[in-house]
Order: structure tokens, then sequence, then C-alpha cells
């Protein structure tokens, strides 16, 4: 009996106002009714309105949270949130390399919805050469494709050719978010190791209320994968569910409010499939 529940992980920052990070992780597993374990990589001073201060923990210390769900729980999945700097990034990697948590979801958390860099540029160019080769699925938005890539996307052309470029740096698998863009229809592109690839479409709701969106989806993947499911269908159930968590967004704060993690997913909030847009 030991050990049969679902366990999956977050490898993250906190969030004082609850809104992102692993409380957006923690509370995204438990909507998924699997249980999850987190491991502090940092602590921020944070809320709606943006990060006001990043305070990273030892190496040492990530290392040894590590070590102790390894010798204990029984991780099927894990992502990676927020980690800040190279010496993070290291860490976590040795660390992944070290112990079998499972696919890993790479969320290469890099700017904050208020403009703060979360993400050093040597931490970027770390994560390239240490995390991507070891990734199941990245899942960058467009900023985020384009530091990593080193180019502007504008067209669906750019972010196929982007997908490319990650691919070069060794991940198996992409997702390249578009929720950054100002079209009615929020449209994400997805590009699988077996050679397949996609669009997904919903409609973008006009609201404030999107605090935690990428560590939202990311975190629904993982635990899906956690639940035993192919990777397609895990993006395919992520997107439908945060479509859902945004629709039914809490008003909380004065900036970019949460999701609400708990939501009813209907057949409205599944995503539109094309080979090509």
């Amino acid at each position: 009996m030991v050990n049969e529940t679902p366990q999956v992980m977050t490898i993250a920052g906190t969030d004082s106002s609850g809104g992102a990070g692993m409380t957006a992780d923690l509370n995204t597993f438990a909507a998924h009714g699997i249980y999850g374990a987190n491991i502090v990589v940092s602590v921020t001073a944070q809320n709606t309105l943006g990060v006001q201060h990043v305070h990273m923990l030892p190496p040492d210390m990530v290392m040894a949270q590590l070590q102790s769900v390894a010798d204990d729980l029984a991780i099927r999945a894990v992502k990676t949130g927020m980690l800040g700097d190279a010496a993070t990034v290291k860490t976590v990697a040795q660390g992944l390399q070290q112990f079998n948590f499972g696919p890993l979801i790479l969320d290469p958390v890099m700017v904050a919805k208020g403009g703060a860099q979360l993400l050093s540029d040597e931490a970027v160019a770390t994560v390239r050469t240490t995390l991507m080769p070891l990734a199941t699925l990245i899942t960058p938005n467009i900023p985020e494709a384009e530091v990593l890539t080193g180019r502007t996307i504008q067209s669906p052309s750019d972010i196929m050719a982007a997908a490319d470029r990650l691919h070069s740096f060794g991940t198996k698998n992409i997702l390249i978010k578009g929720g950054h863009g100002n079209a009615h229809m929020v449209t994400d592109y997805v590009r699988l190791e077996n050679g397949e690839h996609f669009w997904l479409q919903t409609t973008r709701f006009d609201t404030p209320r999107t605090h935690g969106t990428g560590d939202t989806i990311s975190a629904a993947i993982t635990a899906q994968l956690g639940l035993g499911v192919t990777l397609k269908t895990a993006i395919m159930h992520a997107k439908a569910y945060v479509d859902a968590t945004i629709r039914d967004g809490i008003a909380v704060g004065h900036g970019h409010g949460p999701l609400n993690h708990f939501p009813k997913v209907t057949a409205e909030n599944q995503p539109e499939v094309y080979d090509e847009i």
C-alpha cells in the first residue's frame, strides 16, 4: 500500500500572494486529485501588482530537499518553475540526474506579469545546456521562447522555427504558449518527439485575472502525466483546465488577479486543434 497514491513534484519559488509559483502548482495538483511534493528554491515578496523582492535558498538546501523526497516518496513526474540563478539551475539539474523523478516538465519562468526579471542571463544559458536536454517537455511563452532561441517571433512560421531551435537544444517535446498576444484567440503550438505537430486555439477571455497561468498549465500537464496519460492527452486536458481557471478567475488584489484552480471544466473549454493556421 505504501506509495500507491499518485505523486508528483514541483521545484519552484513561493508567491506570498498565493496566485503563482508553487502555490499554483500545488493547487493544480490537488484539483487533479494527485498528491504534490514541493522543493522550495526561492522565497518571493510578491502580489498581484508584481514582485518586490526575491530571496534565493542556498543550493545545498535545494539538494537536501531533493534527497529527502527521493528517499521517501515515489514521484511519477516533476516540473520546474522559477529557478532564479545559475547555481540553482545547476543544482536542480544535478538532482534530476541523480534521482528518478519521472518525466520533467520545464517551465522556463523568466519574467513576472509585472515585468520583474526572474531568471538571470547566466541562468538562461545554464537552462539551455543543463536542463533542456533533460526535459520531456518545455513550455515557454513567446517572450521566453525569444530569449531561449535568440530570435524574434512575430508569425506562425517564426513560432515553428523557434520550436526547431528549441528542439536542437535537446528537448524532446515543445509547447509554445501564445497567451501574450492580443488576438481574439489564444493560439499555442505543440511539437512532439514523434514528429506530430499541431496548433491549439481557445477564445481569449477579457480579464485581468491571469496571474500564474504558465505555472498552472505546466503543473496540470505534470499532474496528468502522474495519473498515467500520454503526453498529448496531458497537454489537451491541461489546456482545457487552464481555460476554465481563467474563465472563473478570482477577484483578489489590484493587479493581475489569480486563477480559480478548482473550476468546472466544460465542453466550451476544450481547445480546437488545427494542423496549420
